[in-house]
């Protein structure tokens, strides 16, 4: 039995270690070995003002995690993801997208308008948001620039 829920700091453990076991392995190899450095990453991105977190729970263990904001903007307000990730175990078997639907519902019943998100075009979940509805945003850029000597 699957159970739709809104995270907060009490699941700060199981969404540390969702995240780390979700990105550690192929395509994206992160390496999250660093206990504090994620613990302070994941508070950080579930933390903020306006935080919006979710959660799918199967027989007790978090299976899939979206930690996001509401973020107030001139066309409406959105929740904007940061991460979202599936236990490396049941993706690709749709967990992802029931779980998607899940959050649209939700949103839609906040009064929302959209979701807003960022992901890398060489990795499975372009494909993924692809296949859900999002469409790719061609104006938009991001950019990085690294300062360490």
């Amino acid at each position: 039995m699957e159970e739709f829920v809104l995270l907060d700091e009490t699941f700060l453990p199981q969404m540390a270690e969702l995240y780390k076991n979700a990105f550690r392995g192929e395509p994206w190899n992160d390496d999250w070995s660093d206990p504090v450095q994620l613990n302070e990453y994941v508070k950080e991105i579930s933390g903020g003002y306006n935080a919006l977190n979710y959660g799918l729970i199967s027989n007790g263990r978090l299976i899939a995690m979206s930690l996001g904001m509401i973020r107030h903007w001139w066309e409406g307000t959105n929740y904007n993801i940061e991460e979202f990730c599936v236990a490396p175990d049941l993706q690709g078997k749709g967990t992802g997208s029931r779980f998607m639907k899940m959050i649209e519902n939700d949103i839609r019943q906040k009064g929302l308008a959209g979701i807003f998100l960022q992901t890398d075009n060489d990795k499975p979940s372009y494909r993924f948001y692809m296949k859900n509805g999002f469409k790719e945003l061609n104006s938009h850029v991001s950019f990085y620039k690294s300062v360490k000597e």
